[in-house]
């Protein structure tokens, strides 16, 4: 996959085309990618997936506490393992969100992107007050000469699969149901960085996390994870909370116990995927009895990672 931040330089013609934010990439938006590569062989042309950069809700202050479930950099990657042709993402500003769905489709679509077809989730909207719905880019594509689709959603049960759907779980530590909405493993990644060093003192040395202040933290508890760290998975165990046993923490942390795992990592970038929360975290009475739950913690999380297989997303 090829990425593209300038779309001046974009000179592909005859592009099938799809535009939106798609924080998650979970299955609902595999639909539309699948649709979008579909329609790319059935016309010979290249598939583009066309989004923004920061986040639109971000520019226009309506973050609402919003937290993503992607970075850029792991949309990228997703978008690369599903075998996208080009990814343009552009800067978008006030400026850029001042453009009605005419302008944008005549501006951006048609004049830097050549779209030879659209392809849209049921639900989007875009150009100036979110105006352009799928009727009114109808118009646009018969003036300007482009065919269009709409996907369906798809839905798990009685269940639309979205990306606050899956917010959701995830704040409530439903690491199972996220994962199942997403298709794959939810994952953060971060630089790891010093920390107090008490894990080490009670054998249970653990790496302390600082992740991008936008992405989503699962909630509170202990998890058992997968983390990669040059190219190696190794089975572990996080924490995410403030650690009330041991000290007083207002802000949430993440550490992790990578088990028989021995290196310096300080500065290193990790990459962790959560597969199952275990329990809630809780505050002990001593040292010695929460050093007795991770023991029992870890074991649990041993038999539980021994046998699943798992396929590594991003």
């Amino acid at each position: 996959m090829i990425k593209i931040t300038d779309i001046n330089s974009f000179n592909i013609p005859d592009t099938v085309v799809t535009v939106g934010t798609f924080d998650g990439l979970h299955l609902g938006h595999k639909t539309i990618l699948d649709a979008l590569k579909d329609k790319a062989k059935q016309l010979n042309s290249k598939s583009v997936v066309f989004t923004f950069w920061p986040h639109p809700r971000f520019v226009l202050g309506k973050i609402d506490g919003l937290e993503l479930l992607n970075t850029i950099d792991e949309k990228a990657k997703i978008l690369d393992k599903y075998g996208i042709d080009y990814l343009v993402s552009v800067n978008f500003t006030k400026e850029f969100a001042s453009q009605t769905s005419y302008e944008f489709v005549k501006n951006i679509l048609v004049g830097k992107l050549k779209v030879k077809h659209l392809v849209l989730g049921y639900d989007h909207h875009f150009g100036k007050n979110r105006e352009g719905r799928f009727d009114k880019l109808t118009k646009c594509a018969n003036e300007f000469g482009f065919t269009i689709e709409q996907v369906s959603a798809l839905t798990s049960g009685s269940d639309n699969i979205s990306s606050t759907k899956i917010r959701n779980a995830l704040k409530l530590g439903d690491i199972t149901k996220a994962n199942k909405y997403l298709g794959y493993n939810y994952s953060i990644t971060g630089k790891v960085i010093r920390g107090e060093a008490l894990g080490r003192k009670i054998g249970f040395p653990t790496a302390n996390i600082k992740w991008e202040s936008y992405k989503l933290i699962p909630a509170n508890g202990v998890y058992a994870v997968i983390v990669y760290y040059n190219n190696t998975k190794y089975n572990a165990m996080v924490n995410v909370g403030r650690k009330p046993t041991v000290s007083n923490n207002e802000k949430t942390g993440v550490e992790v116990n990578i088990f028989n795992f021995d290196f310096n990592i300080y500065g290193k970038n990790i990459t962790i995927e959560f597969i199952k929360r275990i329990r809630n975290e809780q505050k002990f009475e001593n040292i010695d009895k929460l050093k007795n739950q991770l023991k029992i913690d870890k074991k649990k999380i041993m038999r539980l990672l021994s046998v699943i297989t798992y396929t590594k997303t991003i």
